[in-house]
């Protein structure tokens, strides 16, 4: 796989393709879009987690103000470095319709400054009910509309044909939960040892991107915690030849380094997308702080 990593990157801190990034629409895939800009700015996704205890720590009140000046500020901040953007939904849900706006102006306001979002909703169901969290998240004109969002394949990986034909069909991505590392996860996505769940359904995502094998990457990505560990080569799990964007969790306030990152996925580390959330947030909410944080974490990628 060419790596996305390398050729080309530019400095943090100038900036990488904006709105170009989006010109193209649907006639590019996700994966194409979000390999390119890796390229230009590096293989790093902040996290937007608007928890509490975050905008109590930048002196805001826990309300929708509160979620909507730290949104806009995270954004500001990290627009120029960052290759996604990733909003916690629930954090914006739990705030009620109101919250919702506040997430839709986010989503609006990325799009505006050219950088790719991740809507971490983790939505996963059956037929209509899957047919309409798609139309939400994956449709254009949608108010909630992302370049792409995460699923959760628990119900079995084609109940989430809906999203994944919408998808590609409007140049968007999916991020599908494969191999988590909280310590629940293991008791489902372990099962069947050598022919293991987990390893099920990379191997189904690796079939999605067959429809994209002749581009850098493909538009069905996973993801996979930054400190699993030797569970991928325990569970015999070839993430290599996914062919698609690797949504990695975990750097920083969890504990997972650069050095750990390339260690676990290997061959596989030229599609990781790294995503910091706390270790970021923490430094607010001045912007130019936030912007050190952030070319740090690139760095040390």
């Amino acid at each position: 796989m060419p790596n996305p990593h390398d050729a080309g990157r530019r400095a943090p801190g100038r900036e990488g393709p904006t709105a170009s990034l989006r010109a193209e629409g649907a006639t590019r895939g996700f994966g194409v879009r979000l390999a390119a800009a890796m390229l230009a700015r590096g293989p790093l996704c902040v996290g937007i987690d608007p928890h509490p205890a975050l905008l109590a720590g930048w002196g805001l009140a826990d309300s929708v103000q509160g979620l909507r000046t730290f949104s806009q500020t995270v954004l500001e901040a990290v627009a120029p470095l960052a290759a996604a953007i990733k909003p916690q939904v629930a954090l914006y849900e739990r705030h009620g319709s109101a919250g919702m706006a506040a997430l839709e102006e986010l989503l609006a306001a990325a799009a505006e400054a050219g950088v790719l979002t991740i809507a971490d909703a983790k939505r996963g169901d059956i037929g209509s009910t899957m047919a309409g969290y798609a139309d939400a998240w994956l449709r254009d004109g949608s108010a909630l509309a992302a370049d792409s969002v995460t699923l959760s394949p628990y119900l079995g990986f084609e109940s989430l044909r809906p999203a994944l034909d919408l998808a590609a069909a409007n140049g968007r991505g999916v991020f599908v939960l494969a191999l988590t590392s909280n310590p629940e996860g293991a008791s489902v996505q372990h099962v069947g040892g050598a022919d293991s769940v987990a390893k099920r359904i990379v191997q189904a995502a690796a079939v999605e991107n067959q429809r994209w094998a002749s581009v850098t990457l493909g538009s069905v990505g996973l993801v996979v915690g930054a400190t699993v560990g030797d569970a991928l080569k325990e569970l015999g799990i070839d993430l290599a030849a996914v062919h698609g964007p690797l949504l990695a969790p975990g750097l920083g306030a969890q504990g997972a380094t650069g050095a750990d990152m390339r260690a676990t996925f290997g061959a596989a580390y030229p599609g990781v997308l790294a995503t910091s959330s706390r270790g970021i947030l923490a430094a607010g909410p001045g912007v130019a702080e936030l912007r050190a944080a952030t070319t740090a974490t690139l760095q040390r990628l």
